[in-house]
């Protein structure tokens, strides 16, 4: 996809585009899908260079397009002519409704409401497009452009505040542009530069009030560079992040809340970090050496948690703390010279430093509240380094600072186009300064980032698969090589690669290939076949080939993987119907079967459904109680065997036979064993076609033929030991944790709604001044709202405790088996580090991690009664290291 050229033929086409709509369509400043290309067009001459014009003409016929001269000039903006076409459009209008209105003033009030807002859309969508390429150089937009916004701000002030505001939240990948063009209208206008900085701080206040901590960082630095435009005395900026860096010093208050402040104030650095450091360096100093004693003391318990490899070997896997301040110590060591910012407004130096600057307003970190919700900590993934690009440009090491910006601006760029797989890869692609970077390098890593980022990615992960297939279309000669040696590097380090990562990455490649005719050279993987079949690499290639079976049949699968790798082939997914086979005659129950199976083809009822069950001999007759006699194991194995037998076409047929025969389901599942031998036995006719047996799971407990609980007994049951490690079963665990959580929100949402009715009747019958009024008609309009409201409360209260409950059964379950495992080889005298362990242990970081919010929830519980201080150190770890990431 090729940019968007700033051309004047272009920009008249848009300006009539403008102007023929109607009505007026507005553009927003919210993160646009319209936006082309956020590159920079640094300039290669200066500001001096440029000829000189007679007043009122503007160098660009970009501007000119949008604004002409006359409406440059202007100083009331809505009352005066656009002149040119716009003009005789305007006049044309005018004349068409005198001669059809006779109400008089009432037509041009419209039509000067309909200018005002074309003013308006024409300011945003300058001020969004600067910086974008353009056959004009940077310069010359911006101090046109500068010109412009200072003719309109007596009438369009408090747009313009807001649009530069709102880029600065959205548009951070642009940030010196907007830095500079704030500058120039401050040295014009120093009145406009007090408010927006006022304005500026407001906005920071409110973002970190909402706990809207990612903008917060961004408004930070762009108030930073405002610094070297001399908008912002050096001094008040100083004194600004002494006070972020003085949170560090505070009692009582969660370890997060301080390493956001350390890191707003070190991640601005590479930005202003030499103005202040020549005007305030004693003071810098003082406040770097603070950081420094609070890195040193503070507490990295999370970090195992959130590592993508345990081993830190090609590559560390740093805390992001860490890293950034190593990279910060590089530049102050490198006399703060970095390479990869642009900064255009090197280019208006001579006007910049004339200009008067204006101080911060005080400001004082908000106070720690039980409300405030701060960034989880993470871990800098790396992958490559100078040595995986020999040929090309050299990558910069991972404690240089350009490093963090390269990677920052490529984060922000995808965060900006996420929802449009296209637009983002041409962005990515198009980064500037990509001839001096191994651009390729740096984007796949930037996306693997993203996709294993702990405890979940910031997007969707269907997205990163989306946007390296179009990466791959766009750059076929190039970027396909990076991906693939990426995906070789990944498959080599599975060894000590986090299993929820493995999850991540065994979805994409599956995905991925899915698009390429599942072509990849198999045989550089055949090592794997002499491997236990546990171990992850075999483990991963049977996952991805089972995943591709999903995305297309079991023959082709077969077809497309060399015949050594047949051990490694998942099975053919047929069901297993024990009671079909007339060598099972012997089988209790074979004789109903048949009996059964003729009655369900002939369409019968529940009822006679039920009759023919009840001739099905109770094993557990005998030694049970009365209590025992309502679950037959023998009964419930008979019907779901039959009736998922005569259901095995397709999904369709299952989910249709579980509806028609769910009172019958229900009716054998009343006890707890009998919803627990139903997932037995649909496991047991399934078992080859773990899709089958993740979807049944799924409408099992959306027709609440079981529920969550069993459904949690039945992963961490004996009968399950031998898929206990397969994906599929962790699939099914996870959909059922937030089946759950979704009910729960969904009845609270009822029961906040119904509140609010109840306050708006209470308010509306408050207002009203009737005095006949009866109190007892208040009453009776309250009652059933006020009911309602009472079942709704119980519905909450008993959903809040199966959530718990289910929680509970999870957790325990992971202490007996980990238990045991740690017993037996203790008592063994063997390694407790085995492959089953690995994943064990890991599987019980997957759920505290991709689960967190909900959990945090019933932590005391957790901690009272099944985290005590009793259990085994490498159990009690992973509890520790959840804690840790709010602490």
């Amino acid at each position: 996809m090729q940019a968007f050229l700033w051309t004047v033929k272009g920009m008249k086409q848009l300006l009539g585009a403008l102007e023929a709509s109607r009505p007026e369509r507005r553009v927003s400043l919210a993160p646009p899908a319209s936006l082309a290309s956020q590159q920079w067009a640094v300039a290669a001459s200066p500001a001096g260079a440029r000829r000189r014009l007679p007043q009122g003409q503007l160098a660009n016929p970009l501007i000119g397009a949008f604004f002409p001269p006359s409406l440059a000039r202007r100083t009331k903006s809505s009352e005066r002519s656009e002149g040119g076409r716009a003009a005789r459009r305007a006049m044309s209008r005018r004349r068409h409704s005198d001669e059809n209105d006779g109400e008089g003033g009432r037509p041009h009030k419209r039509r000067r409401t309909s200018e005002l807002v074309r003013v308006e859309d024409r300011l945003e969508v300058l001020i969004c497009k600067v910086g974008e390429k353009s056959c004009y150089s940077l310069e010359t937009n911006l101090e046109d452009l500068a010109g412009v916004l200072e003719a309109d701000l007596p009438n369009y002030k408090s747009k313009i505040l807001r649009y530069f505001c709102t880029v600065a939240r959205l548009l951070p990948e642009k940030l010196t542009v907007y830095t500079t063009l704030v500058g120039l209208l401050n040295a014009r206008n120093y009145n406009f530069g007090g408010e927006f900085v006022e304005a500026m701080i407001r906005q920071l206040k409110e973002c970190l009030k909402v706990n809207m901590y990612n903008e917060a960082v961004f408004l930070i630095r762009f108030l930073s560079d405002l610094v070297n435009c001399h908008v912002i005395a050096a001094p008040s900026m100083v004194a600004m992040f002494e006070n972020f860096v003085a949170v560090t010093q505070e009692e009582d208050v969660p370890q997060v809340r301080c390493d956001w402040y350390v890191y707003a104030f070190l991640s601005s650095l590479p930005w202003v970090g030499k103005e202040l450091y020549e005007k305030k360096d004693a003071e810098m100093d003082r406040i770097l050496s603070q950081v420094e004693n609070y890195l040193k003391q503070r507490q990295k318990t999370h970090v195992t948690m959130l590592q993508v490899w345990s081993a830190d070997k090609p590559h560390p896997q740093e805390e992001y703390l860490d890293c950034l301040w190593a990279q910060i110590q590089k530049l102050k060591k490198d006399r703060w010279q970095e390479r990869h910012i642009p900064r255009p407004y090197l280019a208006f130096d001579n006007v910049l430093c004339e200009a008067l600057q204006h101080n911060l307003p005080p400001f004082t970190p908000p106070p720690h509240t039980e409300d405030s919700v701060y960034p989880m900590p993470r871990v800098i993934f790396r992958m490559f380094d100078y040595t995986d690009d020999p040929e090309g440009p050299v990558m910069p090491g991972s404690h240089s600072v350009e490093r963090f910006v390269i990677e920052e601006n490529l984060h922000c760029i995808i965060k900006l186009h996420w929802k449009e797989r296209k637009k983002c890869a041409a962005e990515l692609l198009s980064y500037p300064g990509n001839n001096k970077i191994p651009l390729n390098y740096h984007i796949v890593e930037v996306i693997f980032a993203e996709l294993f980022q702990l405890p979940v990615p910031p997007h969707p992960e269907v997205m990163y698969t989306t946007l390296l297939i179009e990466l791959c279309k766009l750059q076929p000669g190039s970027l396909p090589q990076v991906l693939a040696q990426a995906t070789e590097m990944l498959y080599m380090r599975l060894d000590t690669m986090n299993t929820t990562c493995i999850d991540r990455f065994i979805n994409w490649f599956s995905h991925h290939l899915s698009n390429f005719q599942f072509r990849w050279s198999w045989e550089d993987w055949s090592d794997c076949l002499s491997e236990d079949l546990e171990r992850p690499r075999p483990k991963f290639v049977k996952e991805v080939l089972e995943k591709c079976m999903r995305l297309s049949y079991h023959q082709q699968i077969v077809d497309i993987v060399p015949a050594g790798f047949s051990v490694l082939i998942p099975a053919n997914p047929a069901c297993i119907y024990k009671y079909g086979d007339e060598s099972n005659k012997s089988l209790p129950g074979y004789n109903v079967a048949l009996c059964l199976n003729i009655a369900i083809k002939n369409k019968a009822s529940n009822n006679e459904i039920l009759t023919i069950l009840k001739d099905v001999p109770n094993p557990n007759q005998d030694d049970d109680n009365d209590e025992g006699f309502s679950f037959n194991p023998l009964k419930i194995d008979v019907f779901v065997q039959t009736v998922l037998h005569l259901a095995s076409k397709s999904f369709s047929h299952a989910f249709s036979a579980l509806g028609k025969f769910r009172e019958v389901f229900k009716t054998l599942t009343e006890s707890d064993e009998g919803k627990l031998h139903v997932l037995r036995v649909m496991y047991e006719v399934w078992r080859n076609h773990p899709q089958m047996i993740a979807v049944l799971v799924d409408k099992m407990i959306r027709t609440q033929i079981v529920d969550c609980a069993a459904v949690a007994n039945w992963i961490f049951s004996p009968e399950l030991a031998h898929d206990f490690t397969r994906f599929y079963i962790w699939e099914i665990l996870h959909s059922t944790i937030r089946k759950m959580n979704k009910h729960v929100v969904m009845i609270q949402k009822e029961l906040e709604e119904a509140k609010a009715k109840l306050a708006r009747q209470h308010k509306h019958r408050d207002s009203d001044d009737d005095d006949h009024n009866d109190d007892r008609s208040s009453d009776r309009e309250d009652g059933p709202l006020e009911e309602q409201i009472e079942r709704l409360q119980e519905k909450v209260e008993s959903a809040q405790s199966e959530q718990k409950n289910l929680f509970l059964v999870i957790f325990q379950r992971f202490i007996m088996i980990l238990t045991e495992h740690l017993v037996r080889c203790e008592t063994g005298g063997i390694d407790v580090i085995t492959p089953w362990y690995k994943n064990c242990i890991e599987r019980l970081q997957q759920i505290f991690l991709q689960h967190h919010q909900i959990i945090q929830q019933y932590m005391v519980t957790l901690e009272n009664l099944l985290f005590t201080a009793e259990l085994d150190h490498h159990i009690l770890a992973v509890f520790q290291q959840f804690c840790a990431l709010q602490a």
